[in-house]
């Protein structure tokens, strides 16, 4: 009985403790990425030895002080892991600008935020440039007339191409795409405006057939459905955006909709759940078999099959491969006779994820995906221990499906959005009507008739479901542009301080997985993340890295130094300061005065002039003897008068984009490279 009990003891903390679990890994991991320098190799070790000696610990003291060592250890863990990861996919980085023939193979074809056609090329060779230095993969913007190709996955092309190495933040402590690009193995970025061409025609073989593949679904998908109707049924089913018009995905991004585009948790819970229940209704009805093995369970494999089918199918990216990884634990759960949609569940596919990419906890997809998830689980839960108990919580069948629909929108929708907001600056005030709408439109009708498609292609008449996905689908975008029309359906809001994700993270796990009067515990990070986020400042002044523009706070917005031009710094700046306005709206703000070439702010005492032309260098002299700040995006012809501050292209080029804030008449400096640190992406 004693012996009972014990183990019954050691298991309810072991499974207590599996709940916290992403939280400590989550932790370590955080740890690793706010480092200002990279750890030593000294420091892996004694990281590694605290983590063996907190596993020791936890052995032998199952109980008390047993879950703070398991947790300690996993906070060493997530750090090395994370470690671990950053070196793993270490591979060249392109260190100068380079401008040159370009060739390689297309492994990827998207667009980028111009809504230019964008190649992804591995293989690569740059002229006069040895093996060692250049990038392995190339990521070019095709602008101008491509007549000469129609790009295709395995293709072999060439060009004369603008590259350098993937930037680093638009201003101090911004979104680093140098960090996002290092884990994705891109090592150099850049652009075309001569037209490519094809060397040799796709390859033969498996490296690329999954690719190949999706792309001629894709254009099959197309040639059936034109138009918009047909690329957002391509979307929905391979991944491939490409052909997404920039209204259409606007508008699904104003009405809290463009989740329907990305091949995430809903599609791939929408499709595995339809395939569970639609093979478990088929092998009922075989009679001998339903006898004999258990059907349920030959369901679930049956779902983990076309699950992975479907990953596979839409390009394996790290969003669809954490949506696969929840679903299969979901269904693995199935097999190991335990429930499905459980916090258990969530926590198991979360430190699946975490183990497998520890960089995807920075990343606004892995944060939105199993913040909804995790809220989903808690609060269906809830409901279904209420309606056990008392019958007030039980509702007409008739009404299940509609307020589940209901319920599940506004839960993941406010669980979802303090995210959404801190990452893309906007809120979208409709977004509950638009899901409404939408989210059952495409649930019962657009994802069943894609997996009928895929059943009926063998024998030929894939095409009849795929029609009638087209009705569904322009419902879905007729709702998307109607929502995003109404006065006031989106809001912006400016960029948070670095600590309120961790609070309202923390605060979220306080409130699903503590219980009764313990929740309470939630209300103060959760209070202390909205407290900071309200006091927050946007800087006075910023600078590009290249000091071809300079934004100057003024009441009516932010004022930009061009109209035109370094247009992915300008709308960085303007969503982060919570301004809906565009790059032409913001130059005729006036912060900055004075002439073409020739531009002066200034702020509580302090003077900044900005030069640009052809003759700025030659004006630094004069320039100086009336500022304390001089940025030009060339070079100074002459040594600059003692005591002048000039930022030029060089120096600029070391300190990163930067941040001025008005001190007793003068400017403390911030730089980008400063926050982001001496990191492996950023040297």
């Amino acid at each position: 009985m004693l012996v009972h009990k014990f183990l019954t003891r050691i298991e309810e903390e072991r499974g207590r403790l599996l709940h916290w679990a992403p939280l400590f890994l989550g932790a370590g991991i955080g740890l690793y990425f706010s480092l200002q320098s990279e750890p030593t190799a000294l420091v892996y070790a004694g990281v590694m030895v605290l983590v063996g000696a907190c596993v020791l610990i936890a052995r032998f003291w199952p109980w008390g002080v047993g879950p703070v060592a398991m947790a300690v250890g996993l906070v060493g863990l997530g750090f090395c892991l994370a470690g671990a990861r950053a070196h793993y996919v270490a591979a060249p980085v392109l260190d100068f600008r380079y401008y040159g023939p370009v060739e390689g193979r297309i492994v990827k074809i998207d667009r980028s935020q111009s809504d230019a056609v964008r190649l992804t090329l591995d293989r690569v060779r740059l002229d006069d440039v040895g093996p060692t230095k250049h990038a392995t993969i190339v990521r070019v913007s095709l602008h101008g007339d491509q007549g000469f190709l129609t790009p295709a996955i395995g293709q072999r092309i060439a060009m004369t191409a603008h590259l350098s190495g993937p930037n680093g933040p638009v201003e101090p402590g911004g979104f680093d795409f140098q960090r996002m690009a290092w884990f994705r193995g891109i090592g150099a970025v850049g652009y075309t405006r001569v037209p490519a061409l094809l060397l040799a025609p796709a390859e033969p073989g498996i490296t690329l057939a999954v690719s190949r593949l999706r792309q001629a679904i894709s254009a099959w998908v197309r040639g059936v459905l034109p138009g918009e109707t047909g690329a957002f049924a391509a979307a929905i089913t391979t991944g491939d955006r490409s052909t997404m018009g920039k209204d259409t995905i606007n508008a699904l991004r104003a009405s809290n909709l463009a989740h329907l585009l990305a091949i995430s948790g809903l599609h791939m819970g929408l499709l595995t759940g339809f395939i569970f229940q639609a093979a478990r209704m088929v092998l009922s009805l075989w009679q001998g078999l339903a006898l004999r093995y258990p059907i349920k369970k030959l369901a679930a494999c049956i779902a983990i099959l076309s699950g992975g089918f479907y990953l596979a199918l839409s390009g394996g990216n790290i969003a669809t491969e954490r949506a696969f990884i929840m679903v299969a634990t979901m269904f693995v759960a199935i097999l190991f006779d335990r429930r499905a949609l459980s916090l258990r569940a969530v926590a198991m596919a979360a430190l699946i994820v975490l183990t497998l990419h520890p960089e995807a906890l920075v990343e606004p997809g892995f944060q939105m995906s199993f913040a909804a998830t995790t809220a989903l689980v808690a609060v269906f839960g809830w409901l279904r221990d209420r309606a056990r108990t008392d019958d007030v919580w039980r509702a007409p069948k008739w009404s299940r499906p509609i307020l589940a629909v209901v319920i599940s929108s506004f839960v993941a929708g406010m669980a979802t959005a303090p995210f959404g907001a801190a990452h893309f600056n906007q809120v979208s005030h409709f977004g509950l009507l638009a899901n409404l709408l939408s989210v059952p439109v495409m649930g019962a009708l657009i994802m069943p008739l894609a997996v009928l498609a895929a059943l009926l292609s063998a024998i030929g008449l894939g095409w009849a479901p795929i029609k009638l996905m087209g009705p569904p689908i322009d419902w879905i975008i007729g709702v998307a542009r109607f929502v995003s029309s109404l006065d006031g359906a989106t809001g912006q809001v400016p960029a948070p301080p670095d600590a309120v994700l961790p609070l309202v993270a923390l605060g979220g796990i306080f409130a699903t997985l503590l219980t009764r009067r313990a929740r309470l515990l939630a209300l103060p990070p959760i209070a202390a993340a909205a407290l900071v986020w309200a006091q927050a400042t946007r800087p006075p002044i910023l600078i590009s890295a290249t000091g071809g523009l300079v934004g100057i706070m003024t009441e009516a917005g932010r004022d930009l130094s061009k109209p035109r031009g370094e247009s992915f710094a300008a709308l960085s700046w303007l969503e982060n300061d919570g301004d809906a306005a565009d790059q032409e709206t913001a130059f005729s703000r006036t912060g900055l005065s004075g002439e073409a070439g020739h531009l002066t702010a200034e702020i509580d005492g302090a003077v900044l002039v900005h030069l640009t032309g052809r003759s700025a260098g030659d004006r630094v002299s004069d320039a100086c003897a009336k500022a304390d700040i001089v940025v030009l995006s060339g070079k100074p012809t002459a040594t600059p008068p003692a005591g002048c501050i000039v930022m030029d292209r060089k120096s600029l080029s070391e300190t990163g984009a930067i941040a001025l804030w008005p001190d007793a008449g003068s400017f403390r400096v911030d730089t980008a490279r400063a926050r982001a640190g001496d990191r492996l992406w950023a040297r």
